[in-house]
């Protein structure tokens, strides 16, 4: 995957570069310490990635994102502040590294775009394949204790009690199970509450869906399920804390 790094840091584009030629899958073509030159470079050239500092001179690393035409490539965020992790995942980020980054946690970000990139290669390939075919609809709310959907070339069954919460991740969703690791569909948020029981899962974040009987506790901003902590979206939280009796 071709990718970019953006840093008016030049130590911190160094740190970053050097992981990326540990890894064959990724070629790093430029490196920016100037966030408008990079905006320039992203909106004419095809580009799958970018790492990008968020607190930069002249313009952010949120702004920039915000700033992008056409079709935006995937954005692992690297940055000093942990507390711009809610607005970034708003924007869909694959990812919050927040510095010093250990190579494992860099890793572990890469291999979720190289997933995200293989699955939309095989939707792709998969309409294409299907163009002309019979035309299918979305499938009507049912009464059925689980749900399928598509994940690569298979139709995976999941049991919708096992849902512990969704996550959304630019065109994907992150379907987190107690019954299984997280699987990737390529799917909306609007098609996968259709399927679930509206009763039970309630949209929390621009970016999150919960099974309320997963929560553990409400920690102000944040819902804790076992070990995860998942933000409640300022526009949400009203309807949340109502649905919760809270």
């Amino acid at each position: 995957m071709k990718c970019i790094i953006i840093d008016d840091e030049p130590l911190a584009i160094d740190v970053i570069e050097s992981y990326c030629k540990a890894l064959s899958a990724v070629e790093v073509i430029s490196t920016f310490t100037n966030a408008i030159e990079a905006l320039d470079f992203i909106n004419s050239n095809c580009i799958d990635l970018v790492f990008s500092d968020i607190e930069m001179p002249n313009i952010s690393g949120i702004e920039l994102i915000k700033s992008l035409e056409g079709k935006v490539p995937y954005f692992i965020f690297t940055t000093a502040y942990p507390e711009y992790a809610l607005e970034g995942f708003d924007l869909n980020a694959v990812d919050y590294l927040v510095k010093p980054i250990p190579f494992p946690r860099f890793l572990k970000a890469v291999n979720r775009v190289k997933e995200m990139m293989k699955l939309s290669e095989v939707n792709t390939s998969f309409n294409v394949s299907s163009a002309g075919g019979e035309t299918t609809t979305a499938s009507a709310p049912h009464e059925d204790d689980f749900i399928f959907v598509k994940s690569e070339y298979e139709n995976l069954k999941i049991d919708i009690k096992s849902i512990k919460h969704i996550q959304g991740l630019k065109d994907y969703l992150k379907i987190h199970s107690e019954a299984s690791k997280p699987i990737l569909t390529l799917m909306s948020f609007k098609e996968i509450q259709d399927k679930l029981p509206e009763n039970t899962f309630i949209r929390v974040h621009r970016s999150y869906i919960v099974n309320v009987n997963k929560i553990t506790s409400i920690q102000k901003n944040r819902i804790v399920i076992k070990d995860e902590r998942i933000p409640i979206g300022e526009s949400y939280k009203s309807m949340v804390y109502s649905r919760l009796n809270i």
